[in-house]
């Protein structure tokens, strides 16, 4: 195995990590905890 195969790993690692994030965060499911964590530098104490 040589260091451009690792490389190549290495990118596809991260760029799998990646999508996997932009699914995470744009999931409906996710929604309501998301638009609670935005109020709650509003809300009065």
């Amino acid at each position: 195995m040589d260091i451009t195969t690792l490389r190549i790993a290495a990118t596809l690692v991260s760029f799998f990590t990646f999508i996997g994030i932009l699914v995470w965060a744009y999931s409906r499911r996710n929604a309501p905890g998301f638009d609670e964590a935005a109020r709650m530098p509003f809300e009065q104490d």
